[in-house]
């Protein structure tokens, strides 16, 4: 997202083109939607019959997916780059085949990730998933991955959808959300109370807001300042003047930054923050390169947030 783009109007690819194309598509110089690693997995069932092949908007979602079923899932990630923006991203021939033969999609919804919702309607077998629908957090904040007891819902729901299309593996399915939720509520035990000692941190962005949430940490970030750099707008000087003076006068123990969102307001309170001696806590959308564990990602970014408020 690196200068978040301006959002577009999603390019849909027709049915009809999905068809002509066939599997050619594949092969083609259309870019690839499907993620290395764990989020495309071999066709092979060590367990016997067909992978169940499933669609994430992204690669947060589709190592969820992962981590919940195992060997027995083939997953497709559409956006899997660390510079994929969801906001704008144009969907391909190779997204709707992999969209067409899929048997669960999940998506983030909440006006994330909308162009999904074209591919989701080419996956007339698809069971559905969208994650804020699950989550239920009762906020309008979006970014539900880092909300650890809305993942864990997502994580149930993965599981019993995965047990409904192949119930032979239904307990296997169940095991492993059981084993992923226990490591999700060490984290949340890691993270819960971090900012009791009256904490304050400024956002470029409310990315990480459910984190900051769970952690009691107070985000002093002007809301003028946060709504323009969300919707690519310029920065009132006001709200600008104000952080700057938050971060200045070590009013504030730490700065956490979407990394994935470069701007020039975002780069000067970055420089501002570092001159100043306080900690920047870098946060992303979507797995950063060579990552490809939710985990292992979250628990990176407790750790940095626990490190930025001793």
């Amino acid at each position: 997202m690196n200068s978040r783009r301006t959002k577009s109007v999603f390019a849909a690819v027709s049915a009809l083109a999905v068809l002509a194309l066939g599997a050619t598509a594949c092969a083609s110089g259309d870019k690839a939607s499907t993620a290395s690693g764990p989020q495309n997995a071999s066709a092979a069932n060590p367990g016997g019959g067909e992978k169940i092949k499933v669609v994430a908007s992204t690669d947060v979602w589709g190592s969820v997916v992962t981590a919940v079923g195992g060997d027995k899932v083939e997953v497709t990630s559409i956006i899997h780059d660390p510079s994929g923006d969801p906001h704008s991203y144009e969907t391909t021939a190779s997204d709707a085949i992999a969209a067409k033969n899929a048997k669960l999609t999940l998506s983030n919804g909440g006006g994330y990730d909308e162009f999904f919702s074209k591919l989701a309607d080419q996956a007339t077998d698809a069971q559905k998933l969208v994650a804020v629908d699950i989550a239920a957090t009762g906020n309008e904040n979006e970014h539900v991955w880092y909300s650890l007891p809305g993942v864990e819902k997502i994580a149930d729901q993965v599981a019993a959808k995965l047990g409904e299309i192949q119930p032979a593996s239904k307990d296997a399915f169940t095991a492993n959300a059981t084993a992923f939720k226990g490591k999700t509520q060490e984290l949340l035990k890691k993270v819960t109370g971090l900012g009791a000692s009256g904490g304050k941190v400024v956002a470029t962005e409310p990315v990480a807001h459910y984190l900051l949430d769970s952690a009691k940490v107070t985000d002093a970030t002007p809301p003028a300042f946060a709504e323009a750099v969300e919707a690519e707008q310029d920065v009132p000087a006001a709200a600008l003047n104000q952080v700057k003076q938050l971060i200045s006068g070590k009013q504030v123990k730490a700065l956490i930054n979407n990394a994935q969102t470069t701007t020039p307001v975002t780069q000067q309170v970055v420089g501002d923050a570092k001159s100043a001696g306080i900690a920047v806590v870098d946060v992303t959308e979507t797995l950063p390169q060579g990552v490809t564990d939710y985990i292992a990602w979250m628990t990176k970014s407790v750790d940095a947030l626990a490190g930025a408020l001793k």
